[in-house]
């Protein structure tokens, strides 16, 4: 029974709302199911751990490189997969410094690319969500004075105030979904950046640093 009840108050919200409500609805749907697919794919990529890559960069700074590629072998994680491109291109004979650095920083850009998938989505969401609750609010407004100026000298007060406040539903819902929406844009790419800096730091160490069975850079063809 109370099942039936919310849904018919959710049903009867949708409805004064009209059809920008019903859009704001969607994006809310599609907001959390994009939050919740982005938090499993950042946990599947090892955003959140630095163990390995960390580990790999310091057995290599000690000169055991065979540990730092052990250190590695079967991680998929973000950090991981950069630091390994890092490790073979500096161990590869048949590249400079130059062409080194370029296929770390090929590899480590579509790791980037791989941790943002999804932001330009939220980030989207965030725009339109307040834009399309202003849009309901003014056709709302334009409904409700219409309704007044047909009303003529029997216009009742109490009819204008209830045809705002329906229209103001749509701001709040709007809003309602940017926020959450911004707040998970700001914190995902707070944690991209963070990846970014950490694969930075690694490969510069790595390219520039190094044990004594490492092998040479090939001299640059002049």
């Amino acid at each position: 029974m109370d099942m039936t009840l919310k849904a018919q108050e959710i049903a009867a919200f949708l409805e004064k709302g009209g059809p920008a409500i019903w859009a704001i609805g969607a994006l809310s749907v599609l907001t959390a199911a994009l939050i919740l697919w982005k938090l499993w794919r950042l946990a599947l990529a090892g955003a959140w751990s630095r163990g390995a890559a960390r580990r790999a960069v310091d057995h290599w700074l000690a000169g055991d490189v065979a540990r730092a590629r052990a250190t590695l072998d079967g991680r998929r994680g973000l950090r991981s997969i950069a630091t390994r491109a890092a490790i073979e291109a500096r161990l590869d004979p048949d590249l400079t410094a130059d062409t080194a650095r370029e296929e770390v920083a090929r590899v480590a850009t579509g790791e980037l690319v791989r941790a943002r998938t999804g932001l330009r989505a939220l980030e989207l969401i965030a725009t339109i969500a307040p834009l399309l609750g202003l849009l309901g609010t003014v056709l709302g407004m334009i409904a409700a004075f219409q309704t007044l100026h047909a009303s003529g000298s029997r216009a009742d007060p109490s009819m204008l105030a209830g045809g705002i406040w329906e229209a103001l539903l749509t701001t709040a819902a709007g809003m309602a979904v940017a926020i959450p929406a911004s707040v998970a844009l700001s914190w995902f790419e707070s944690v991209t950046e963070t990846v970014r800096t950490d694969i930075e730091d690694a490969a510069t160490r790595i390219l520039t640093r190094g044990g004594p069975d490492r092998a040479p850079y090939r001299a640059a063809a002049e």
